[in-house]
């Protein structure tokens, strides 16, 4: 019980942080209707919405390169929150927003529930750093720097239930990597309440790419 408020204490001193220095980060708030509409995605009709993006996410929904994200297994509520704030600019990124200003919520929930009903990846590709320095930061986080355990909020799947909270779990390495750096420099700002640009800001380089590691192969 002590490990667990100790995580939640820097979390909410992380969170306080954030509503110190940024605005609104996104226009989806899960209501009850939001989450309703998420539920109601149709992966059959989403297959079909899907087929441009397999260019980019493959047709397994696996990034076709080291730096495009994978999207197969990934929780629904986290695709759609992501695609919404392409169309409403929380999230900056001309090529995605031009693709999903074409879709309305219900297409980006059926899209969203397409992904969600594939399989996570294995592995990902280029991953270089040390998978089992990277635990600690995991499981157990770093208070004096009041980074929370990662697994606060990207746990085991079966074990999650933060809206928007992404599965990490055979992610591209560079694709992590440029994610974080990018929370860490505040080109990417669509995390509520600033909590992933405080958390990366503080993680060094060689931190990154062992956090990388450790999700790109969920085995480790």
């Amino acid at each position: 019980m002590k490990g667990r408020n100790t995580i939640l204490a820097a979390i909410a001193l992380i969170v306080g942080a954030g509503v110190a220095q940024a605005g609104p980060s996104s226009q989806v708030a899960w209501t009850v209707e939001t989450v309703k509409l998420v539920k109601s995605g149709d992966p059959e009709k989403g297959k079909q919405l899907s087929a441009m993006c397999a260019n980019c996410h493959g047709a397994e929904g696996v990034g076709m390169a080291p730096n495009m994200p994978s999207l197969a297994g990934q929780q629904a509520d986290y695709t759609y929150k992501q695609l919404a704030d392409y169309k409403t600019g929380s999230r900056a990124n001309p090529i995605m927003s031009s693709f999903v200003a074409q879709f309305s919520d219900q297409d980006m929930a059926d899209i969203a529930a397409y992904y969600a009903s594939m399989p996570l990846p294995a592995s990902g590709q280029g991953a270089t750093g040390d998978a089992a320095a990277a635990k600690t930061l995991v499981r157990r986080g770093d208070g004096k720097r009041l980074i929370p355990a990662c697994a606060a909020c990207h746990a085991e799947p079966d074990f999650r239930n933060h809206h928007g909270a992404p599965k990490l779990e055979g992610q591209h390495a560079s694709y992590f990597v440029d994610t974080m750096k990018a929370y860490g420099n505040g080109s990417r700002a669509n995390d509520v309440y600033s909590v992933m640009r405080n958390i990366a800001k503080v993680l060094t380089d060689e931190e990154l790419k062992n956090l990388a590691a450790y999700y790109a192969n969920p085995g480790n």
